[in-house]
């Protein structure tokens, strides 16, 4: 008798809970952090690159992101990328070194980026409950063609559906920690 792979979609769970937390890391809570501008793409060399491979980031102090350009000729490239990266940054060019201040979070900022959060969860659960449903058919197909028991079946079933809520939790967890930190500052 066959078994359905487990350990392939505990992976996928794993990487739909990753792929979630990096877009909570690009959201900006007014606490300064490198990841705010994962985003950004810069366009130099003729094409659109990631920031990251045509500078570095870092937090300067709590309110405050250093981008260190490499190539000082795309300080003015990267400057307008970061204006235009819909992320209401104002960044100040210093030479090669781009000083990034965050401003403080209105009211309604607080409440849009909280509303962001809820549907970037709501779509890693989409994509944990799609991977489940992937397991549970794979599951039946496999009964249905003999290769699992009924007991087989069952068992893998239980198995996926207790992978899924404790993928769905890390991610509620995960949400309600980001709602805290969009709220405390």
């Amino acid at each position: 008798m066959a078994d359905i792979n487990l350990a392939d979609l505990e992976r996928r769970m794993g990487a739909a809970h990753e792929n979630y937390s990096k877009e909570l890391g690009s959201l900006r809570t007014g606490r300064a952090s490198a990841n705010l501008l994962d985003s950004v793409q810069v366009e130099v060399y003729g094409a659109k690159m990631p920031l990251n491979q045509v500078a570095s980031v870092s937090v300067g102090e709590a309110r405050l992101l250093n981008v260190q350009v490499w190539d000082a000729n795309n300080t003015k490239a990267v400057e307008k990328a970061i204006a235009s990266a819909g992320l209401g940054l104002n960044p100040q060019p210093s030479g090669s070194l781009i000083r990034v201040p965050l401003p403080g979070l209105t009211e309604e900022r607080r409440a849009e980026l909280a509303k962001v959060a809820a549907k970037y969860a709501e779509a890693a659960r989409v994509a944990v409950r799609n991977i489940r449903r992937e397991g549970m058919d794979t599951a039946k197909k496999m009964k249905t063609e003999g290769k699992l028991s009924e007991d087989a079946l069952k068992t893998n079933e239980e198995k996926i559906q207790k992978m899924t809520d404790t993928w769905i939790k890390k991610i509620d967890e995960s949400l309600a920690h980001k709602e805290t930190e969009i709220k405390q500052v």
